[in-house]
């Protein structure tokens, strides 16, 4: 069931979620991950200042009940679960853009004035590094 990935700062994409809250699919029969994918590579590609954020896709991250869900990590950093995105350039930006803020914070904390309009209102979940606890 597990497949090693590189160790490092990544945006863990649920290549099965949703595309919408109304349909699993695109018109042309994507789920909405693999769209969601495939735009934060070509967003990083337009933009290099954030391809230093591995971008990593895996089936299911079980929040099923949101759409578009990615897991943001780095090792030794409190984690964050985010969804209900539209797989567009725009979602991604903001996504990418947190994901390094994330990366580049000693613990995975990225002050609230810092986050970028487009990822507000969109977290699930937290989840401490092994070893750890939140205070």
């Amino acid at each position: 069931m597990l497949r090693a990935a590189e160790p490092g700062a990544a945006v863990v994409v649920c290549s099965t979620c949703r595309f919408s809250a109304a349909a699993r699919e695109e018109e042309g029969g994507q789920p909405g991950g693999v769209l969601l994918a495939e735009t934060l590579r070509a967003v990083q590609t337009e933009d290099p200042e954030l391809a230093g954020v591995a971008v990593q896709e895996m089936p299911c991250l079980f929040a099923c009940k949101r759409h578009c869900t990615v897991h943001i990590r780095a090792p030794g950093k409190v984690g964050y679960v985010l969804g209900d995105f539209a797989p567009d350039r725009e979602a991604a930006r903001a996504i990418l853009e947190y994901a390094a803020r994330h990366a580049a914070s000693d613990e995975g904390v990225v002050p609230y004035a810092q986050w970028p309009e487009g990822v507000k209102g969109h977290f699930i979940t937290r989840t401490p590094p092994e070893g750890y606890l939140c205070t």
